[in-house]
């Protein structure tokens, strides 16, 4: 949705929100999306498209304005490996949610909770070396809307001793 915004289109957009995990299968979303994962953008001309870098790369023909995923050069290769590393930090936020929060305490591995924790930590310092400058992009919207997620689940913060 804030690719959506950024591209100035979130109006032509339609939005059901829909609670789905694991352990909570939404047969709606399962319908649309054999994974079971949001979001899942619903297309005239594609179908049910899923995947943010997915449904984003089909936002972006969709619109008239400079494109938020550069096509070509090191731009385009400097935007996908933010959001990569925006991926990867929300892939790993999410199991150690389940890891700490979310599996019976029994079953918990803090092995595996410790090496999600290294996962989120390496990243943010190599975020805390990049430099952010030129128009706003995929990556840059990626990676801001991971870290307001992990943030509003509570998940190791990435602030401390990272004023950049």
């Amino acid at each position: 949705m804030v690719f959506a915004h950024e591209a100035g289109i979130a109006d032509r957009l339609a939005v059901i929100d829909h609670e789905t995990s694991p352990t909570n299968r939404n047969a709606a979303v399962f319908a649309v999306n054999p994974l079971g994962k949001v979001p899942v953008l619903i297309t005239p001309e594609a179908g049910a498209v899923f995947n943010s870098l997915v449904i984003c790369d089909y936002l972006d023909g969709l619109h008239g304005g400079p494109r938020l995923i550069p096509a070509t050069g090191p731009a385009r290769w400097q935007a996908l490996r933010l959001h990569a590393v925006a991926q990867g930090l929300c892939d790993a936020g999410i199991a150690l949610r389940w890891e700490t929060l979310r599996r019976p305490e029994p079953l918990r591995y803090a092995p595996l909770a410790e090496g999600q924790t290294a996962k989120l930590v390496n990243s943010y310092d190599l975020l805390e070396r990049e430099t952010f400058d030129g128009p706003v992009d995929i990556g840059q919207i990626g990676l801001a809307t991971a870290l307001a997620w992990l943030a509003f689940r509570a998940l190791p913060d990435f602030r401390p001793g990272r004023p950049g």
